[in-house]
């Protein structure tokens, strides 16, 4: 971060855990952090001053106390400081008028500051969040060659584990394999609940996981991320299932008639390729659905190539949103481009049409257009960029 963002927020309270790792290296989930200046006071309570005397930066005071907001006001009235900024979308407003009402400091509302603090990202967090999406690229491959597995060999171990006796795997079962297969033995903690969707349930770009059953043909939007040494990854594949097994053969093509001249259900020879995989080159039976898909990649990549620091989010946004818009399916995006990343899944900066920031190297944030077409079909693609000497590098 610049000495100068800095300066803006020298005193400043925090109950946000990512903000509270950032700066002193430890977290939990009841605690107060003052940062005056250059001192730092972390306040938690019993079950917690083990672990945190172990774990805390050098130079960090730790503070036992069974009333966090009492010993932070005590701390604050024998300070010398005259002004104190805190996260008005983080602190409760009970806690803030206890302050408003106690203290004679000025106290300075402003959403999510500490975003703002770490929106450009050291190298070391870069090499994190770069080691973070390579392992869930590899947890992707992983999950695919299962689904693989489960729907074409009889005899898979996987099949006892996770199949009922309906002989196919619904988007529930889908959801516990890919958490186990994300967490891989309890290494990493998930980003975020992942989404998996098929077919009419893509529709809903944050579609909870249902009975809805995967067949073979069908398409599949899987949204998943995990947490390397608590900084995050996000990758979103959209694919389409591609298993041979008489049990698993598919008779009907789920995802409507949108596009097929004559409601047709036939698969092209291109569409044969064998096994399930999660890269982005994806063939599909359905030529709208194709037309969609190629859309969808061609904003993503649109965007990568010509995204530049010194452009507002709401420019890049544009970006994708043009390709989208000019291929008639404008009206089907209905989400942002992207997002920043980092301790958070979701942080600055915000690339919407309405996101004034100004983008500079070292940002972190996703790429992920999207077209939804309800009671269909849903595609998005996402990957994680950074910039670098004013242009995108994907991660």
């Amino acid at each position: 971060m610049t000495s100068q963002k800095r300066s803006k927020f020298s005193h400043f309270i925090t109950q946000d855990e990512s903000a509270q790792y950032f700066e002193v290296g430890y977290s939990c989930d009841n605690a107060i952090l003052l940062c005056l200046g250059d001192e730092r006071v972390f306040i938690t309570d019993a079950r917690y001053t083990t672990e945190a005397s172990e774990n805390l930066s050098s130079g960090v005071e730790l503070v036992q106390s069974n009333n966090l907001l009492e010993s932070a006001i005590n701390i604050l009235s024998k300070s010398a400081i005259k002004s104190l900024s805190f996260d008005s979308t983080q602190l409760s407003v009970s806690a803030f008028e206890k302050l408003k009402s106690t203290l004679q400091i000025e106290l300075k509302p402003t959403p999510n500051f500490h975003q703002m603090l770490r929106i450009c990202k050291s190298e070391q967090e870069i090499s994190l969040i770069k080691e973070s999406q390579r392992l869930n690229k590899e947890a992707y491959k992983r999950f695919a060659k299962i689904i693989d597995e489960i729907c074409s060999d009889k005899n898979s171990a996987y099949q006892k584990v996770f199949l009922d006796d309906s002989h196919s795997l619904s988007e529930k079962e889908l959801f516990a394999i890919a958490k186990v297969v994300l967490e891989n033995g309890g290494k990493y903690d998930l980003s975020f609940c992942p989404i998996l969707a098929i077919n009419q349930n893509a529709a809903k770009p944050h579609a909870l996981p249902s009975d809805k059953k995967l067949q073979n043909g069908d398409l599949l939007l899987f949204d998943a991320g995990i947490k390397y040494k608590r900084y995050c990854s996000d990758m979103t594949r959209t694919t389409r299932i591609n298993f041979e097994c008489e049990d698993f053969a598919r008779d009907n093509f789920e995802c409507g008639n949108f596009g097929c001249k004559n409601g047709s259900k036939q698969e092209s020879s291109e569409a044969k390729s064998s096994g399930t995989h999660f890269d982005k080159s994806q063939t599909f039976a359905n030529k709208e659905l194709q037309k969609i898909y190629d859309t969808v990649l061609k904003a993503q990549e649109n965007c990568i190539k010509n995204l530049r620091a010194g452009m507002s989010g709401k420019q890049i946004d544009a970006l994708a949103r043009g390709v989208i818009e000019k291929a008639g399916f404008g009206k089907y995006f209905s989400h942002s481009t992207g997002h920043g990343i980092g301790l958070d899944i979701h942080e600055q900066p915000f690339i919407s049409a309405r996101s004034e920031t100004i983008i500079e190297d070292n940002m972190v944030f996703s790429i992920e257009p999207g077209i939804y077409i309800p009671q269909h079909y849903g595609v998005r693609i996402e990957d994680l960029v950074v910039v670098r000497g004013g242009k995108a590098e994907v991660l």
